[in-house]
């Protein structure tokens, strides 16, 4: 009986997964309209003072999305003063849903990501996940492999879709 050989691990295909930057810390929403008269007007005094009452320490070592919930119609130094205290705990807070805050930190590990070991290589961008890896993240992954793929396929070695070949 002959030997089963698995050519995809002997072959020079090199498998992109986007969930190995997942980041590994938890993403959390603050909603600031809890700090806000009726839930949509902001009264600065007022504002201050909850948010100098507010427990941060929960935030540590987390991601924030900061958002408002309400119809609020607030100044731009609202955000800027919650992610003030929010800095000595947070790794980072942006004004936005988890999904953007998701998309930016995918942003910061694609953009430092040395791709020089995919040169002249055929890759294959992994695209089952088990993580919400967003969509726009393959977009910009598939930008930065192009410049030194040899070929780029999406989806897994056994079902892949052709995105690239260099000429």
């Amino acid at each position: 009986m002959d030997e089963i050989v698995n050519r995809v691990a002997n072959s020079a295909l090199q498998v992109f997964d986007l969930e190995d930057y997942f980041p590994k810390q938890r993403i959390v929403e603050l909603d600031i309209s809890q700090w806000l008269f009726g839930g949509f007007i902001l009264k600065e005094t007022e504002f201050r003072e909850q948010l100098k009452q507010h427990d941060w320490t929960q935030y540590q070592d987390s991601y924030v999305a900061l958002y408002c919930s309400g119809d609020a119609i607030l100044p731009a130094w609202a955000y800027a003063l919650v992610s003030v205290h929010l800095q000595p705990h947070a790794l980072k807070s942006i004004n936005g849903t988890k999904k953007e805050v998701l998309i930016s930190l995918y942003q910061d590990a694609l953009n430092a990501l040395d791709y020089h070991p995919y040169q002249d290589k055929p890759v294959i961008l992994k695209g089952c996940s088990n993580k919400p890896v967003p969509q726009e993240i393959y977009v910009l992954a598939a930008q930065k492999l192009v410049p030194f793929a040899k070929s780029i396929m999406f989806g897994e070695a056994c079902s892949a879709v052709p995105l690239y070949k260099k000429k």
